[in-house]
Parts: C-alpha cells; structure tokens; sequence
C-alpha cells in the first residue's frame, strides 16, 4: 500500500511532488514525519506559562479510542536550555509518538537517539525495526530555533 509522501521544507513539510503528480511512498516516512513534527495536546500541567495553549492535532478530535493521540511534545522543549537534561527528554518525547508503530505491529522495535549538532540544532535518529528482521532508519536536523526542519539534511537510510 502506498501513501502520498510528505516532505521536510523549511517552513515544516509539504506534499511532496514528483513532476506534477503527488509523490508517493509505503507511508512509514510519511507516519514517522507525522508522529516526530506535528504538536500533541499537552496535559494542563505541562502548558508552558506565557503560551496558555496545549496545542494538538486536530484529526485527534474524531480518535476512536482514548489516548489515540498524533504528534508529539517536541514544541514544549522550544524555550528549554541545550543541555544533556532536555536531549534526554526529547529523546523520550520522540520514543513515546513513535510507540504506537510496535502497538499496531508496523514495527516490532523502535530506537531514537537525539544529540547536539550545533547550536539551536539537534539531531534526530529513528530506526524503526519492521516485523520481518529489516529496519529503515530516519535522520532529520530539527532547527530548534525555527521550530521546522532543514529541508536538505533530512534523509532516509535503509539497513
């Protein structure tokens, strides 16, 4: 089954276009770009001071079931400080919108590690480790600064 594939721009991501057709792909890149860059809701609690919104994907009002959330928490690290404390938490953030790829059986593992590249940027690895033994790993440079992605430095590399 194929999908349309989206793209990383510098303003976030688009379709992606393959001369004046949609491009398409087997939707897993499609499903990891969703899940890593589109805001989850935030819990109350978690709402940062000055913003006041929890943010989250529309489409999650229509879920079926409970806790059936697209996104992940990777805009609430916006104002956080470089450090090793903050890598970590969005090392988790990214495991945990990623984790339902092994709920559904898409994958039967999934590994993310995130370091500094720079400053106000951060790296971005996902290996997602499919039922049958193979594994596809994602690479992207998320510009904390701008909030987006660098459009030529997201890659796709199969293992």
């Amino acid at each position: 089954m194929t999908d349309i594939r989206l793209e990383i721009t510098e303003s976030g991501g688009d379709l992606a276009l393959n001369g004046f057709d949609l491009d398409r792909d087997d939707g897993l890149e499609s499903a990891v770009v969703m899940s890593l860059f589109t805001d989850a809701r935030c819990l109350p609690e978690q709402i940062p001071d000055k913003d006041g919104n929890p943010r989250g994907y529309w489409g999650d009002s229509y879920a079926t079931e409970d806790g059936d959330n697209t996104g992940s928490l990777l805009w609430l690290l916006k104002r956080e400080k470089r450090v090793n404390r903050v890598l970590n938490q969005a090392r988790d953030y990214c495991q945990q919108a990623l984790a339902w790829m092994v709920a559904d059986q898409i994958a039967s593992r999934v590994d993310v590690n995130t370091e500094y590249l720079e400053s106000g940027v951060m790296m971005i690895r996902a290996n997602i480790y499919r039922p049958t033994g193979d594994s596809v790993a994602f690479q992207f440079d998320y510009a904390w600064d701008q909030q987006a992605l660098r459009s030529s430095s997201s890659t796709i590399i199969s293992v």
